[in-house]
């Protein structure tokens, strides 16, 4: 799991900024907010324009690094911060897997271009590469059962692509260690891999689903499952959406999703803007591997207030191992009854995160009505 992200000088965060996933509190409730003594659930407060969507698109860029797709939607906007005179943004991803801590450090100069980077497994530094200097050190890749890689290879690639005016994309030494080594099942770089592979973002943008149902053969093909139609019939009903659904092949050999009434109505055609946002959402988690993190921007702004508190006490139950960061404005989710204050966290206008319990002087307990807090001003310096 990730155990602690630091960013600096990308986008609107000149300063540095953590997100310490580690940093428990020693609340006796909700304690289903918590997974391996790390943080699992969390929500994000800030006011508009202070940088809630960057921080997930920035917690998301090792993403970039490790894909075997060379393929980049290029991010709006400037990448690094406009104020600053440095010439990269800075990344540290520090994961725990069992009783490992593996650090993961780079600096970019662009969402495609990497300065140099670094990994550290329980503080022994297993290697470092700066694609600037060439500068590097590869003496330590015996402790990732890497020592019989040829490096001389890697360094060839780099000194063909640096003669390659067409090729855009840095090649991380990650990827490239990953792809070419023959790993045991167990390796550390292997499960490092897997959780950076089901790492996921959401913005509100994309969780709206159009009412095109051609674009949704797969989701509807899963429904095909009898026991999945009815999961997804239950959580609509869990989440206060009473319907009855039905599923019929089509001639052309489509599936087509229906609200099952005296006669059947097209699913995707008829359903609310808050319905289709649920679904997608839902074919977000269901479908393909369990996310290992999800950042979930404005996650409830099509849904009911009563609503959102489903959503995470559905999360917290069904999903308790992955790591789900939901960004909001809605204050009646900033209670005790639904999380702890070591879980609810401030994005203030100058790039700081403090939770709640760091936001205040008083010893917060559960029966203390953080949005009342909140509303009469009690964290407004860390905003």
């Amino acid at each position: 799991m990730l155990k602690k992200f630091e960013l600096r000088n990308y986008k609107n965060f000149e300063e540095p900024i953590i997100i310490d996933f580690g940093k428990v509190g020693g609340y006796q409730f909700n304690e289903d907010c918590i997974s391996n003594q790390l943080i699992s659930k969390m929500i994000i407060y800030g006011r508009n324009a202070t940088g809630k969507t960057n921080l997930g698109v920035a917690l998301r860029d090792i993403t970039y690094n490790l894909s075997t797709v060379g393929f980049f939607r290029r991010q709006e906007g400037n990448y690094l911060n406009a104020d600053s005179k440095e010439p990269f943004a800075e990344f540290i991803y520090t994961f725990r897997f069992g009783q490992d801590e593996l650090i993961y450090k780079y600096r970019k100069i662009s969402e495609v271009k990497i300065h140099d980077e670094e990994l550290l497994l329980n503080d022994i530094r297993c290697f470092y590469y700066n694609f600037a200097s060439k500068a590097s050190s590869f003496e330590n890749l015996k402790v990732l059962e890497a020592d019989t890689i040829v490096i001389e290879r890697f360094l060839s690639s780099m000194d063909t692509n640096e003669d390659d005016e067409s090729v855009e994309q840095t090649l991380s030494f990650l990827r490239w260690l990953i792809s070419n080594t023959a790993l045991s099942a167990n390796s550390i770089l292997l499960k490092l891999d897997n959780y950076i592979n089901r790492m996921a973002f959401v913005t509100v943008s994309n969780t709206m689903m159009p009412k095109i149902p051609r674009m949704y053969d797969s989701f509807t093909n899963m429904l095909a499952d009898k026991e999945a139609l009815i999961d997804f019939e239950d959580f609509l009903n869990i989440m206060g959406i009473e319907c009855n659904l039905a599923l019929e092949l089509l001639p052309e050999g489509q599936n087509q999703l229906y609200f099952k009434h005296n006669k059947l109505v097209p699913f995707f055609e008829n359903a609310s803007s808050g319905t289709l946002a649920l679904t997608n959402l839902y074919r977000r988690f269901e479908m393909g591997k369990t996310a290992s993190l999800m950042y979930l921007d404005e996650f409830d702004a099509f849904y009911h207030y009563e609503m959102a508190e489903k959503i995470i006490q559905f999360f917290k139950h069904k999903y308790p191992n992955c790591q789900i960061i939901l960004t909001t404005h809605n204050t009646n989710l900033m209670t005790n009854r639904l999380m702890r204050p070591d879980c609810l966290f401030i994005l203030s206008q100058q790039g700081n995160l403090t939770s709640l319990c760091d936001a205040t002087a008083r010893e917060l307990r559960e029966g203390h009505n953080l949005e009342k807090m909140y509303i009469s001003g009690e964290f407004e310096r860390y905003e």
